[in-house]
């Protein structure tokens, strides 16, 4: 008859909680940060529940363990710095998410010590 339909066998929640531990570890984001964003975006398991899961010591609804999902995925993406525009992204009108709207001369790279500030990878000490 197979799984019912939402439901998962739990050697896909168990790997479901390890990839998440993983993510956690790699972007060193802590349970309380973890927790706390997956509250607020609606999550409603505790964080006891929620260490319990990650240990697997308790089974989570699929729509629970995609929302801490989703809250590990968006500490994520605010922790990481902005990406490098291609030429084609600067050609075709995408704003460069470095400088969003900063005029083209300043865009143009640092010659050998000039225009340098703590924004510039070259700085010494950075």
């Amino acid at each position: 008859m197979g799984t019912p339909r939402g439901a998962d066998d739990e050697a896909t929640v168990h790997e479901q909680a390890r990839c998440l531990r993983v993510t956690m570890v790699a972007a060193d984001i802590d349970r309380a940060q973890l927790w706390l964003y997956y509250f607020g975006i609606g999550g409603d398991v505790s964080e006891l529940e929620l260490d319990a899961y990650l240990h697997h010591a308790l089974t989570l609804p699929r729509l629970q363990r995609d929302l801490l999902a989703q809250a590990a995925n968006e500490i994520l993406a605010d922790l990481a710095p902005p990406k490098a525009p291609y030429a084609a992204d600067l050609l075709q009108g995408h704003p460069d998410p470095v400088h969003d709207g900063a005029a083209d001369d300043d865009r143009a790279p640092a010659q050998d010590g000039e225009g340098r500030d703590d924004t510039d990878p070259g700085t010494p000490g950075k």
